[in-house]
């Protein structure tokens, strides 16, 4: 039996051998730690650039809630185009179209314009665009035949200027 006299610390190897295991735990730690900060500053860049944006990488989108259907749609300097497709098997009156960022009047003159089932027609909105990315949210207000309810189709028209 050792014993140690008053004041005195334990054995200098068994002090040791606690201090290395620590240490080992500590530098593993601190390494796979770093590494991790720096695979999420990586993603935060490439996530700020625009990396993982799908958006970016179509270029022209047009899209309309069932039971109308957008066929082709494009933006330029001076309005919008797009082709709308009557897919609710009867003809339904189109009442107004909206489209967000471009205000002006639609034509065909809406109000009352009758599309026959499954014809498809453009409409055109005139109105001045800035160059870039245009995206708009497009609302299509229809009502059936021989109904008054007033039913709204939505979507949105994304295009390069």
């Amino acid at each position: 039996m050792i014993k140690f006299r008053k004041g005195s610390q334990a054995h200098p190897s068994l002090s040791m051998l606690g201090q290395n295991k620590g240490q080992a735990a500590m530098e593993f730690l601190m390494t796979y730690g770093w590494a991790i900060l720096a695979a999420i500053i990586v993603i935060a860049v490439l996530a700020s650039f625009g990396v993982f944006s799908p958006s970016k990488y179509v270029p022209n989108k047009c899209i309309l809630s069932a039971p109308l259907g957008c066929v082709a749609g494009t933006a330029d300097t001076a309005g919008v185009d797009f082709e709308v497709r009557n897919g609710a098997g009867e003809t339904v009156t189109i009442t107004a179209i909206t489209v967000a960022g471009c205000a002006g009047t639609v034509a065909p003159a809406v109000g009352s314009y009758a599309m026959i089932d499954q014809n498809v027609t453009l409409f055109n909105i005139p109105c001045t665009l800035t160059a870039g990315k245009f995206k708009g949210d497009m609302q299509v207000s229809y009502t059936k035949t021989g109904s008054s309810l007033t039913q709204i189709s939505t979507g949105e028209l994304v295009d390069e200027i």
